[in-house]
Order: structure tokens, then sequence, then C-alpha cells
């Protein structure tokens, strides 16, 4: 597959691209093909789970896995093909009133769906770290692997309202980003792509965590797929060469 082609079927960096071919989860990401956003239409469309609802247990629940998934990313994948819509029937009618709100609420969902197909992918049922040419830069960029989760934690547990912690590899600066991202799309970099991303929206731990947000992100350490982070980089550093 060319550059070209990644991108047109991927628009992320990860997933079924760059698993381990060996890898269980990679056959499941490679059979639902989870990083593919759209069909050869451009139609948005939503992929189904690399595993089962139950399989992040006891760290995440599969009531909420189910809620999450299936209404929140599925909801966010339907608005923006219906945003997307809008935007096309306002350009054909020249009717430009309203194309700035759709436009608007097509970066929100858009970048929802985005988000949440890679972090269906950083999760795991097991414990890992970071290896290879991620904890090279990870240890450049921040010291150590240890100091890098405290600024993880922090920025992702202190987002005010809703939002992403992201971590992120900024190709301008050759380096490990963090973002403490608001909702799905503000305070972002340009240019910058998602390794690994944390969901702190509350439906995303409300149901186990209730309003303690600081316990789901510490407990989400336990699931972070550290090979699937390692993985993005290593594709994203091949593709901006």
């Amino acid at each position: 597959m060319d550059r070209k082609q990644f991108i047109q079927n991927s628009l992320i960096i990860g997933g079924a691209t760059i698993l381990p071919a060996n890898s269980s989860l990679a056959a499941s990401v490679n059979e639902s093909g989870i990083d593919k956003l759209v069909d050869e239409n451009g139609n948005f469309i939503q992929q189904t789970l690399p595993y089962a609802e139950n399989f992040l247990e006891p760290y995440m629940d599969a009531e909420t896995m189910h809620l999450h998934y299936t209404f929140h990313h599925g909801g966010a994948v339907k608005g923006a093909n219906n945003d997307l819509k809008k935007v096309k029937e306002a350009l054909d009618s020249n009717n430009l009133e309203t194309i700035d709100f759709w436009t608007k609420k097509l970066s929100f969902h858009f970048s929802s769906h985005i988000l949440h197909s890679i972090f269906w992918t950083n999760l795991t049922n097991k414990k890992t770290q970071p290896s290879g040419e991620l904890l090279k830069r990870i240890e450049k960029n921040y010291g150590t692997y240890d100091k890098l989760k405290l600024y993880i934690a922090a920025t992702s547990k202190n987002i005010d309202g809703n939002g992403w912690g992201i971590l992120a590899y900024q190709p301008y600066s050759d380096s490990i980003t963090l973002l403490q991202c608001e909702n799905h799309e503000k305070l972002t970099q340009w240019g910058c792509i998602p390794l690994m991303v944390i969901d702190v929206w509350e439906h995303a731990y409300y149901l186990k965590y209730k309003n303690k947000r600081t316990d789901f992100v510490d407990a989400l350490f336990n699931i972070l797929n550290w090979d699937n982070a390692a993985l993005r980089l290593d594709a994203a550093l091949k593709l901006v060469k």
C-alpha cells in the first residue's frame, strides 16, 4: 500500500494496517477495518469493535462500552454524515447562510469519529509499556516514562468540562507532544498525529466511576495499549519522511 492509498483508506494513523500480523487484536481489527472511517463514496462509516464488549473488564464495564460505542461514537458518525449533507445542500443551492453552522458541526462530529476510532485500538486487556522508537522519544522529550504518565494523567484529569487527553507526534517539531483537547476539536495543534487518546467525556466512565474522573484515568493505565501507540508512531514517521 503506497502513502496516498494509506491516507485515503485510513485517515488516521494506526489500527488495521499497522498492528502485528500475529496479534489476536490485529486479526479482529483487520477483519473490521476499524481505522477505515469512510466508504468508497466518502460517507462516514462506523466499524465494529475489535473485541467483545466485556473485553476490558473490570476496568471498563460492558454496559458502558456498549452505550459509549453504540450511541456516542455511533451518534457522531451519523451527525457527521448529516453535517456533510447539509454543507453540500447549501453549496448546491447557493445558500450560504447556514454553512458556517454546519461546518462547525462537522468539525465536532468528525473529530469525535477520529478520536473514538483511535481510542478503541488504544485499549487492551493487559498492562503494557512503551517500547522501541516511542520509548526513546518519550525519554528524550520527558526524561522517563513515569514522568510522562504523570503528565498524561494530569492533562486528562484536569480538562475543563468534556474532552480528551492526547499523546501525539508533532511532525513540525519532530517531537512527542501532549494535548488537553476540549470537546473533540478545540485546543489542537496543526499537523499533530494522535498516538494515544484518553476519553474523559462523562459518558466514558459515569456508570462505573460515577463522578470520579481521576479514578477512571488511573484505571485506564491498566489497559492502555502502548504497543498500538508505538506502532502508530512508527507508521507516522514513515509517512512524514
